[in-house]
């Protein structure tokens, strides 16, 4: 049967806008089961506690159960692989942050490429580490750190929670900035390397604010500074380390993100709830309580934000020589 050209002109028109509109509904009804947060450090963490409060903004704003899944191991990349390999259909996220974008130059083969296989959804917090000393150690400030380095060359040794984390890439920065020899001792975790600072066994650790910040307050060590740009709201008389070394900057950051080929319209609408959690006011107090402060914006700004960073990083190892234990 032949279709009158007019009627014909209406049906293709209608055809057309199907899946635009197909695409449209999907959003509209995303999500209809429960959602993953992958998070590849260990329950208590920072990346933990944020991917936690998230998590539960997310469930009261969709109305889906939201489940955080700590999946250990490789700092990161057990659980970076498993979103990388996951359905690209919003169910299964990653909480993503520093740790990633050093990775990129630490491993060489883990099985995906961070910035290729993971689509970033939103950046939320970032915090400064905090180089700290034990109170008995003879340096109070940063300069007088540096003179005592300079007049003990190898002979301060510098803690961190392992080879290639944040605390470490930090005081590389930091040793090759301010032109200085410490003796990196990595440590299998936080704890143990907070434990033998304590006890005078090292002289320094660069450590993330919210492993650190109740023993500064309390007074068990002494915070010289931080490694951010600008002091931490948390610690307000604690200076920069750039106060004394120019363009020195070292931070740790999180965020999340999810399988590379997840539609756009899923990707904005949870970086429009995502940011909108670490808008509100009580939100933004609990970061500012650990130490951090928000950074938000579209998934294309934290696109070229990781970029940057694992180009930073990708920079340090090389130079620092840092290898994977």
């Amino acid at each position: 049967m032949k279709i009158p050209r007019r009627q014909f002109l209406k049906l293709t028109a209608g055809a057309a806008g199907l899946p635009v509109l197909s695409g449209l509904a999907h959003a509209e009804t995303y999500p209809l089961r429960p959602i993953r947060i992958l998070v590849g450090f260990p329950a208590g963490g920072t990346m933990d506690i944020l991917s936690r409060i998230t998590g539960q903004w997310l469930h009261d704003r969709l109305g889906q159960p939201v489940v955080v899944e700590n999946r250990l191991g490789a700092t990161g990349n057990i659980a970076t692989l498993a979103v990388a390999r996951a359905p690209a259909d919003g169910y299964t996220l990653l909480a993503v942050g520093s740790p990633n974008a050093i990775n990129a130059s630490l491993y060489e083969n883990p099985g995906f490429d961070f910035i290729r296989d993971i689509a970033p959804l939103a950046s939320t917090v970032r915090l400064p580490s905090v180089m700290v000393v034990n109170p008995a150690f003879a340096a109070k400030t940063v300069p007088e750190f540096i003179a005592y380095a300079k007049a003990n060359p190898g002979k301060v040794a510098m803690a961190s929670a392992g080879n290639g984390t944040s605390g470490h890439i930090a005081g590389e920065l930091f040793k090759t900035m301010a032109g200085v020899d410490l003796l990196h001792i990595p440590y299998r975790g936080g704890p143990p390397a907070v434990t033998d600072l304590l006890g005078g066994r090292v002289q320094v650790l660069f450590d993330i604010v919210t492993n650190s910040i109740e023993q500064i307050r309390s007074g068990s060590l002494r915070a010289l500074a931080v490694t951010t740009e600008t002091r931490c709201a948390a610690l307000p008389d604690v200076p920069t380390v750039a106060d004394f070394v120019p363009g020195y900057e070292s931070s740790y950051w999180t965020g999340f993100g999810a399988p590379k080929a997840t539609s756009a319209e899923i990707v904005d609408r949870l970086n429009r709830e995502i940011n909108a959690a670490f808008a509100d006011p009580a939100i933004k107090a609990r970061v500012s309580d650990l130490g951090g402060t928000v950074f938000s914006g579209s998934p294309a700004d934290f696109a070229r934000f990781i970029a940057a960073e694992t180009g930073k990083y990708a920079g340090i190892v090389k130079s620092a020589g840092i290898k994977v234990e």
